[in-house]
């Protein structure tokens, strides 16, 4: 693949990782891009790099619009590997070059890459003039580390976010009209839930940061890039960022003998019943990360586990501390389960339900062994009066 050109003198030249199905523990079933950006104006100036295994990738690429040694700015927008990689062999082939990171990310790269000495630290509003262009920087700490930064380019009204607005698909398209926007609005939603969803309260803040700014053209740092659902994306996040749910519910659950998944479909035929929209998600069969994106926009989660060793399932334990580290709020909750003895499974699970700050309308389900006829018809009806509390907060 060669470089492509988004803007007139500007090009990608990323890569693509075809390959890739496991992001730190995010399930990256449509693989995924690095995305670097060249901006060739008096000074020649490169924003952000690829993750290393794919330097000459990117390597290629600039050389096919100029001389690596002939770049002046390395922009580093975030410190994570993934982007900042190949700084080394980058400022190898342009010793001259300056390397423009935020203070914060300034002190992450000397830590990761222990031969770079040379940081030029930039803050919210400073900017660099490249000739008939500027570089205008921004700060979004937290966005997803505490060094993040975008790169704004005014006289493009083009936005380089990095890890802002980001999805998890490798491709041959380039931009978001190439690639149909149900699968686009999927991966965007995936992308946020299991990556930036923790840091919502920042993304309001760099929401209404931009809104002052002219954009017509979002380069992140994976993924395509946007130019003509610019209004669709930006609404998503404005709608992600406020963690506003849709009046639907999702059913989370693992069972070890059957008991628990006879709770789960009749809380899910109760609330079907009450006309509420819910989805089924077995633990076993779907990815943490995939029920993520699930979460992030439902406004009910029950979520069911038996009790084993004291606790919850193994795999209900670890959606649990998923879950909670990207801390959705503003959510119903209901826990169910079954035991033996000791009952403790889902004690556990509306525990985290309850540090989450969420609404629990309903006790908790926790049946002894095998429900019989009379407690899975009390289930079904709980499902429910939970159906028409979701039909109380549309």
């Amino acid at each position: 693949m060669t470089a492509v050109e988004l803007k007139s003198g500007i090009y990608w030249v990323g890569a693509v990782d075809w390959d890739l199905r496991n992001f730190h523990g995010y399930s990256t079933n449509r693989g995924t891009t690095y995305n670097a950006y060249l901006i060739m104006d008096e000074k020649t100036v490169l924003v952000d790099t690829v993750k290393r295994p794919f330097f000459d990738e990117m390597l290629e690429k600039i050389r096919e619009l100029t001389d690596p040694s002939k770049i002046d700015i390395v922009v580093a927008n975030h410190v994570e590997m993934d982007h900042s990689g190949s700084l080394p062999e980058v400022l190898a082939l342009a010793p001259r070059a300056e390397l423009v990171c935020s203070p914060q990310g300034e002190r992450g790269l000397a830590r990761h890459f222990k031969e770079l000495r040379r940081f030029k630290a930039v803050r919210t509003g400073e900017s660099i003039r490249i000739g008939r262009r500027s570089l205008v920087f921004h700060q979004m700490p937290m966005v997803h580390w505490p060094d993040s930064m975008a790169t704004y380019i005014p006289e493009e009204a083009l936005l380089l976010p990095n890890d802002a607005f980001g999805q998890h698909i490798a491709s041959a398209a380039r931009f978001d009209n190439c690639i149909e926007w149900g699968i686009l609005r999927e991966e965007a939603a995936k992308y946020y839930a299991n990556i930036v969803l923790p840091y919502s309260e920042q993304v309001r803040n760099v929401l209404g940061a931009l809104r002052g700014l002219k954009i017509d053209m979002i380069g992140p740092s994976h993924g395509v890039i946007w130019r003509s659902r610019l209004r669709e994306i930006l609404a998503e996040y404005e709608k992600w960022s406020s963690q506003r749910t849709d009046a639907r519910a999702v059913i989370v659950y693992d069972t070890m003998w059957g008991s628990t998944e006879k709770i789960a479909r009749a809380l899910q035929k109760g609330l079907e019943e009450s006309g509420a929209p819910v989805a089924l998600r077995c633990l076993r069969s779907c990815h943490i990360s995939d029920v993520m994106t699930d979460v992030l926009e439902s406004r009910l989660v029950l979520v069911g586990s038996p009790t084993l060793n004291s606790g919850p399932m193994p795999t209900v334990a670890a959606f649990l501390s998923y879950m909670r580290g990207l801390r959705p709020a503003g959510r119903l909750g209901m826990a169910f389960g079954s035991c033996g003895w000791g009952g403790q499974g889902a004690g556990e699970v509306e525990t985290v339900m309850k540090a989450l700050g969420w609404e629990l309308p309903e006790p908790a389900i926790n049946v002894r062994w095998v429900p019989g006829p009379e407690e899975l018809a009390s289930a079904r009806e709980a499902g429910r009066r939970l159906g028409a509390r979701l039909k109380e907060t549309a």
